[in-house]
């Protein structure tokens, strides 16, 4: 968990105030996790409550291991999102940056999932078309700077991550 925190320190800028703030929340101390808070992080995949009957299928292993994978999917996607926003926030270019985002992102992945099923490639695959179209399109309110920093990531991500790609490219 340190090398996650302080990788993403470097990358992003972060200060110690704004570290302090994650210690703040309590979200690295052991808690207690129930199925309805896995319905919300796994963006309700399962669908919502009505009866009373239903809340018991929650605690049903299988529906619990959908819930665990599809909200490792979910939020690893949005936390590569952030970090690289964070990244450009920061003014931390894509030549320096996306070896650390890299890096970064198999730390949490190894954290999240360490069954192998959740790869950083898959990830960053994910990232590649939930979010970056949004940004990219004509359409976009995003600033042509922010533009080619998502897409300066993009492509040294693909150059790190995208094994698929290079061996294709080797034949």
């Amino acid at each position: 968990m340190d090398r996650l925190l302080n990788g993403i320190r470097a990358v992003c800028g972060f200060s110690d105030a704004s570290m302090a703030i994650l210690d703040e929340l309590g979200r690295f101390r052991d808690h207690e996790v129930l199925a309805p808070f896995l319905l919300l992080w796994s963006g309700g995949v399962e669908g919502v409550l009505e009866r009373r009957e239903e809340l018991e299928e929650l605690e049903e292993p299988q529906t619990v291991r959908r819930m665990c994978h599809m909200g490792a999917d979910l939020q690893l996607t949005q936390f590569l999102q952030a970090l690289i926003n964070g990244a450009l926030a920061a003014g931390t270019e894509a030549r320096q940056g996306a070896g650390a985002v890299a890096e970064i992102l198999g730390i949490a992945v190894d954290l999240a999932d360490g069954t192998g099923r959740t790869t950083p490639t898959g990830v960053f695959r994910t990232w590649r078309v939930a979010c970056l179209p949004s940004i990219l399109r004509p359409e976009s309110s995003a600033p042509e700077s922010g533009r080619a920093g998502f897409r300066a990531y993009a492509r040294g991500l693909e150059e790190l991550l995208d094994t698929g790609g290079q061996e294709e490219r080797n034949m």
